[in-house]
């Protein structure tokens, strides 16, 4: 069966979001500019942040315009966000780049992985969801990967460099999200966008299933992303910033790992026994690289992404078979918003914690907390396991 034109232009879309040359130092680039930590995190916070404030406006904008519209939205403020950031020089310019990557992340939130899942739906291909999400997902880890070690090295030498050059790849995504076509939608939303969002909400409320996946998932994120960005300043501190990119470099490349075989490890596994290995593999490989620093730390850390992409298509799978139809883009925009919100709050105090008492000891508290999950997957195993007795009784 032949593969729908979107799902290759969307692997190639997001290859170009995530071709960005300044990721593996933009910690370190913040706190150049801002003088501290907090301050430099606290921009990573207005991103998500002001995400979350978009997140639902845009959701609601893509199940009711459409999916093309909001990935063509998403990638035009992302290219204004990386000329803000690269024109820099000050706290308030970031600023300014933070709250446009917000916009832009609001709009890819929830809307590309219901272009995916709707265009599957064309050609009869949604039982296959959770292989094209891990595959697509795969180009993202490929381009930080990429970018990893053309970015440090760059800015080893320039930081003006590696920041406006970054702006090329964001453009490159404009242009490929004006080729997707629109996938058709039997259940477009027809009712007021109050009331539709109002019935998104309620699903989380009332379905366990939902609940705890979109708990451990905000968790999961919310934490686990504060750490990824702070991460690059604890490695810098054990290798010299043109070798950080190796230490992502090798992260990014496990990571597409985990993605490529994503599918076949969920099948194999299923998702919630993939969920917890993750968590218990990533907190041992943290601890061990934080408890007792060396050379081989920033190492040790990388290796935890080889279960980080078959983590994320196990959860993202486990919530869009919970999804309706015609709020799928809105149900997963309030999903992400939960997520940035957490994820704002806490990179400020991983910043702040990390001013304190030193980059190692916040990252070790990030990963005790990062322990919650754990809970939640073993009720969410419980109320599966209730479920599917309940199913085979009637």
């Amino acid at each position: 069966m032949a593969i729908h034109r979107n799902i290759k232009l969307l692997a190639l879309h997001n290859f170009f979001t995530d071709f960005v040359l300044f990721a593996p130092v933009a910690i370190i680039y913040f706190q150049k500019v801002t003088g501290s930590f907090a301050l430099g995190m606290s921009v990573f916070s207005v991103a998500y942040v002001s995400s979350a404030v978009f997140e639902l406006p845009t959701g609601i904008f893509s199940d009711i315009v459409g999916r093309k519209w909001t990935v063509i939205w998403g990638s035009f403020f992302s290219v204004i966000c990386v000329v803000l950031y690269a024109v820099g020089g000050s706290y308030a310019m970031l600023l300014a780049g933070s709250l446009f990557q917000g916009l832009s992340r609001a709009f890819f939130s929830g809307n590309n992985e219901a272009l995916l899942h709707d265009s599957l739906r064309e050609t009869d291909q949604t039982h296959q969801y959770g292989e094209y999400l891990g595959k697509t997902s795969t180009t993202f880890q490929i381009a930080l990967a990429a970018a990893a070690v053309i970015g440090s090295v760059t800015a080893s030498r320039s930081f003006a460099w590696v920041m406006w050059l970054s702006v090329i790849p964001q453009i490159a995504a404009l242009i490929v999200a004006t080729q997707l076509t629109e996938p058709t939608n039997p259940h477009k939303a027809a009712t007021s966008i109050y009331a539709h969002m109002k019935d998104s909400a309620k699903l989380f409320i009332t379905n366990p299933i939902l609940r705890d996946v979109n708990l451990a998932d905000v968790t999961r994120f919310g934490l686990g992303e504060s750490v990824y960005f702070l991460r690059s300043a604890f490695v810098n501190s054990l290798w010299p910033l043109w070798a950080v990119g190796i230490s992502n470099m090798l992260a990014n490349l496990g990571g597409g790992l985990s993605y490529y075989y994503s599918d076949a490890l969920i099948k194999k596994f299923k998702e919630i026994h993939i969920l917890n290995f993750e968590i218990i593999f990533n907190r041992i490989v943290n601890f061990a690289a934080l408890l007792f620093p060396s050379v081989l730390s920033p190492v040790l850390i990388s290796a935890s992404s080889l279960s980080y992409g078959v983590g994320s298509v196990a959860l993202g799978s486990l919530m869009q078979k919970e999804f309706t139809d015609h709020q799928r883009a809105t149900m997963g925009s309030i999903n992400s918003l939960a997520g940035n919100v957490v994820f704002g709050i806490y990179s400020i105090a991983l910043g702040v914690m990390s001013d304190r008492m030193g980059v190692r000891s916040a990252l070790l508290a990030a990963n005790v907390v990062l322990l919650v999950p754990l809970y939640l997957y073993r009720r969410l195993a419980r109320t599966q396991q209730t479920s599917a007795t309940l199913t085979n009784v009637l």
